[in-house]
């Protein structure tokens, strides 16, 4: 026997109408990217459903139609949530591109998602215009401004985003899609190979965000005033834009400007209360407040993710009143599977049996499940000390990559395998405690320590290379590159770094180099980066580069 109850689809165009109906007069604030330091855009949720409504008909007189790929290169601006909620709503896939990859591998991804229309900001066009050549496949280039913000140049007609949207009619009917139906696109970066796509559905992102919302998750309601610091070109920034319109939470967007100065005067000006991004990000704000001094206003939670949040962070945070919320996920993922909040008998555990529960990824939100095998591929106990390979699997992770063969990185009856190392405790508390992978995570991005080696491999002095992650004061981890050369070859870092060039995104360039006589290998003949990290853990950054020669 079946329930009775009615079969409404959750939909993202869903989300939007009932910001509009129940908190139409909310303000959103944005920076713009194209004069960042000019006036503070302001719109409200009425406002912005009315103009992305606009924007789906101009979708529709650009021949954009259901499931074509729509991709943006864009910052977190009020265009850029306009874009989200008019692109699934119609029913096309919003697939966003991460502007900090290398020219070529954006390329990649706009061709191999095979994106018909391409929005992008003002500060990127010079990368849109050195790849154009490249996207036979858009038919329509459109920068994120007004006429007259468009270059004198461009290599292919363009468009400008606000002659579209005042061109068209308001009056546009969402339609009634299948819940299941694609709506976003979002491409990993980093692991071995070419990027992997991850297709969103709406019925996916909508779970996502009531998860996210909840007490135990992110705890965001009407109330509070949230400032996604996380690009919205990653991971859809973490689902706040959604998470925003389902709650009725005011919006804050910072545009480019990302520096401590510039957020802490958004936080405290506009009152923001919650807040996410990665490690780096906060590093720079604390900097700021002990060099400029002053508080942090109504700011009361940060959700910290992509690395791991040092103690020392989360202790500055709680001196200023702010809670930090750990947290861990995946593109795959949607990304957010854990939250580090306090259970309620936390108060009666042990002082150092809390201090160790605060420290770890949390526990997972409704709807997640987490289990972590031996080598077998058999289930381990939750004790919170036997580690293995964690998998997932849950209603916003993806069941096959875009484009790749069904099963490709699961197990055989369909969990996800993470490529992380971990333990569970009985309380569900996850603990990240090695990366299977070895991939570096540089600010929260991902690095390809396969890339580095295989280019540096080919320098002429060099005879074997392996980049290994060094933890960075910083950026909480950099590549630092181990050489075996040559002969009677030299190498300095200037050299290795100028050999880089052109090759990869400037961010990737490794900081350093060592020379050994040997690079340690696996019985199977791979690169030992255990004993590579062990061996470099306590590596001390050079602040000079030092010329060394291989001996004869």
């Amino acid at each position: 026997m079946q329930g009775l109850m009615m079969q409404l689809p959750l939909l993202i165009s869903g989300l939007i109408a009932h910001a509009d109906r129940n908190h139409g007069d909310i303000t959103i604030v944005s920076r713009l990217a194209e004069d960042p330091h000019g006036p503070l855009h302001r719109t409200t949720w009425r406002e912005t459903h009315r103009r992305a409504r606009q924007l789906a008909n101009a979708l529709a007189h650009l021949s954009v139609r259901q499931g074509d790929r729509v991709a943006t290169l864009a910052w977190n601006t009020h265009r850029h949530l306009e874009l989200y909620y008019a692109v699934a709503g119609s029913g096309a896939v919003c697939h966003t591109v991460n502007p900090r990859l290398f020219d070529d591998q954006i390329a990649w991804i706009l061709a191999h998602a095979d994106a018909q229309v391409l929005f992008f900001d003002a500060t990127f066009a010079d990368i849109v215009a050195r790849i154009a050549h490249k996207l036979p496949q858009v038919t329509h280039f459109v920068q994120m401004t007004g006429r007259e913000h468009l270059p004198a140049k461009f290599p292919r007609e363009l468009l400008a985003y606000e002659d579209l949207v005042h061109r068209h009619s308001e009056h546009y009917a969402w339609p009634q899609l299948d819940e299941n139906t694609a709506s976003s696109l979002c491409y990993t970066s980093g692991t071995t190979g070419n990027p992997k796509g991850v297709l969103y559905s709406h019925r996916s992102t909508v779970l996502h965000a009531y998860a996210c919302a909840l007490p135990d998750s992110f705890g965001i309601c009407a109330r509070d005033t949230v400032m996604p610091v996380v690009p919205m070109y990653h991971v859809n920034a973490w689902g706040l834009p959604y998470i925003a319109a389902l709650t009725g939470a005011r919006l804050v967007l910072p545009g480019p400007l990302l520096d401590g100065a510039s957020l802490h005067r958004l936080i405290v000006d506009e009152g923001v209360s919650f807040s996410n991004g990665v490690p780096t990000v906060w590093a720079g704000l604390l900097q700021h407040l002990a060099q400029q001094g002053g508080g942090l206003g109504r700011l009361r939670r940060l959700a910290i993710g992509g690395s791991a949040c040092p103690p020392a962070m989360a202790e500055s945070f709680a001196r200023h009143g702010v809670e930090v919320l750990r947290t861990w996920g995946m593109t795959e993922l949607s990304p957010i599977g854990t939250v580090n909040v306090p259970r309620a008998d936390e108060a009666t555990l042990a002082p150092e049996r809390r201090e160790v529960q605060g420290l770890t990824q949390g526990r997972p939100l409704p709807g997640v499940e987490l289990a972590i095998l031996d080598d077998d591929g058999q289930a381990l106990p939750h004790d919170g000390e036997s580690f293995g390979e964690l998998v997932v699997r849950a209603p916003w992770s993806l069941r096959q990559y875009y484009g790749r063969e069904e099963g490709d990185g699961f197990t055989a009856d369909g969990w996800f395998r993470t490529g992380d190392v971990a333990t569970i405790d009985a309380g569900g508390y996850m603990h990240i405690t090695d990366r299977a992978k070895d991939v570096i995570k540089s600010g929260g991005e991902w690095i390809s320590s396969i890339e580095l080696e295989n280019i540096l491999a080919s320098h002429p002095a060099v005879a074997e290379a392996a980049a290994v992650a060094v933890p960075h004061p910083k950026w909480d981890e950099r590549p630092l590159m181990a050489v075996v050369l040559k002969p009677g070859a030299g190498l300095d870092r200037n050299a290795m770094r100028a050999f880089y060039d052109g090759k990869i995104a400037h961010w990737w360039l490794p900081d350093d180099l060592v020379v050994v006589d040997e690079i340690p290998h696996t019985a199977t003949g791979k690169i030992n980066k255990l004993a590579l990290r062990e061996r470099f853990r306590t590596y001390r950054w050079q602040s000079q580069p030092v010329t060394v020669t291989q001996p004869r």
